[in-house]
């Protein structure tokens, strides 16, 4: 029977279910997920929860290496709901998670919106500093290096989600020009058939482009998170557990992040300097002149009004800055803040324009609460603690090294935050039953620190920006895949993992 004799007939409830399940997921993607939700139980009642357990883990990665097939949420869902039918974990359980980490949560809810509505600022912002660098390589190491620094004092999450916002806002701008729409129009910018042939070519280059410097943008968070106690959520609970105060804990990563973020920022040039590992791609002067006439054209027509506008977002941003600095409330709260002002002075005030603002961060909110969830399976399972009890039976400094990869290696498949809880309870119980003396107790804080911040980069579900920025809605845009990311990650993890290895043996 044809395809379209096969479309023209009608179609049997049953048909229906199974055309819904999943969407326009490919249907050996729904076959491979429904084979697993058979498998789970089975596995279970022939080998135990342990090996199910992984299985399950390495189930929901798979879920987040094919994120451009079908979102992870309803398949990484289903999953879980069968986990917590069969015992693996249980809703107490996944609830102790989730409000462990409810200030992830938080900041997802209310800084990305907030970010939303910088948006403006932040375009003109960037595409100044874009047009006005010429050097691919300066660029990058602009884009590296100032997500470092600016995650060693706000928070991962956060920059990345600007550098997104900004990423996404020059993709828009010449994406409607060569579709033949105009910047005030609505447009789809998934949607390539109005790209004509001519501007294909230049449309994949700047693609690439637009890529190499996510990522340059994305390590740099990791560069810089490492070295500070409000860098990434690890850090303040690691510092808390030491006694570390902000000096104290900069001056005991700085042995390990010091040489780590200068080996960054060296590998950032190589890789742009000699095209490797899909880095390299320029701007097209094709995008360039849009870029300049999108620039002139919007300076020209800025009236008070816009203009009004911008200083408002420009004091929301300052005030985004120094209240993240200076810590003076959760972050989440801070994301609120700037909503409601950056709203209320540029009268945003129907229900409708601010519901565009959450549409980004939602989802990936609700898929973080079901990876908390696959998290709670591996807590309530104990996955890890053969290999913690195997790092800690090492002696001295060759401990901190074995300690440094066993957390390094696990955060790659797991969250980075809840190997580090797991990690460094552990070492604080051998140090209060005397196991451990006072500068090992230190030295291994420190490999547990370094150890989750930076092998973590190998995988897009290392960290949390890391997960963000793959299920952003930019990431199909530029074709930025797990698979790609695993690629492109690769070079800055064999580097900056060794450096920090090296460093971890010697200096610490």
């Amino acid at each position: 029977m044809s395809q379209a004799l096969a479309q023209a007939l009608p179609m049997t409830l049953a048909q229906a279910f199974v055309r819904n399940f999943l969407g326009q997921a490919p249907n050996w993607y729904k076959l491979t997920i429904i084979g697993f939700l058979i498998t789970n139980p089975v596995l279970l009642s022939a080998t135990g929860p342990y090996v199910t357990g992984w299985a399950l883990v390495l189930e929901f990665i798979f879920t987040l290496a094919m994120a451009l097939k079908c979102y992870p949420l309803q398949p990484g869902g289903l999953l879980l709901l069968e986990a917590t039918g069969i015992g693996l974990t249980s809703p107490e359980q996944i609830y102790h998670e989730a409000l462990q980490n409810f200030p992830v949560i938080l900041l997802l809810m209310f800084m990305v919106a907030g970010i939303y509505f910088l948006r403006d600022l932040l375009l003109i912002t960037f595409t100044r500093i874009l047009l006005g660098v010429r050097s691919k390589s300066q660029l990058a190491l602009l884009f590296c290096g100032v997500s470092a620094i600016l995650s060693a004092f706000l928070d991962a999450l956060t920059v990345t989600a600007v550098i997104i916002t900004v990423a996404g806002g020059f993709y828009a701008v010449y994406h409607r020009a060569v579709s033949g729409q105009r910047y005030a129009h609505e447009h789809d910018r998934a949607d390539d058939t109005a790209v004509d042939g001519e501007h294909r070519i230049d449309l994949e280059r700047f693609r690439a482009f637009l890529r190499s410097l996510m990522m340059h943008g994305a390590i740099g968070t990791a560069l810089g998170g490492v070295m500070t106690l409000v860098g990434e959520p690890q850090n303040l609970l690691i510092g808390h557990i030491m006694g570390w105060q902000f000096i104290d804990f900069f001056l005991r990563m700085a042995p390990v992040a010091i040489p780590v973020f200068i080996s960054g920022l060296i590998m950032c040039i190589a890789l742009e300097r000699c095209g490797w590992f899909g880095y390299g791609a320029t701007l097209p002067p094709a995008v360039r002149r849009i870029l300049e006439e999108f620039e002139a054209t919007e300076h020209a027509r800025r009236g008070h009004l816009e203009l009004a506008m911008l200083i408002v977002q420009a004091l929301a941003a300052l005030l985004l800055v120094l209240a993240l600095s200076l810590q003076l409330a959760e972050v989440g709260l801070i994301g609120l803040a700037v909503i409601i002002l950056a709203t209320a002075f540029n009268g945003i005030t129907e229900e409708h324009r601010l519901g565009h603002a959450f549409e980004e961060a939602l989802p990936f909110t609700a898929l973080l609460v079901v990876f908390f969830g696959v998290v709670a399976v591996i807590h309530q399972q104990h996955l890890f603690t053969p290999i913690l009890h195997w790092a800690l039976a090492f002696q001295g400094n060759l401990q901190q090294v074995v300690l440094f990869l066993a957390s390094g290696l696990l955060s790659m498949i797991s969250d980075n935050v809840f190997v580090a809880t797991i990690y460094i309870d552990e070492i604080k119980a051998a140090f209060d039953a005397g196991q451990l003396s006072v500068e090992q107790f230190n030295h291994l804080a420190v490999a547990i620190n370094t150890g989750t911040n930076i092998p973590s980069i190998a995988t897009p579900n290392g960290q949390a920006a890391f997960l963000f920025l793959l299920t952003s809605t930019l990431a199909p845009l530029i074709r930025l895949s797990y698979g790609r990311m695993l690629w492109m990650a690769l070079p800055y993890t064999i580097v900056l993992g060794t450096t920090a290895l090296a460093c971890a043996g010697v200096f610490i």
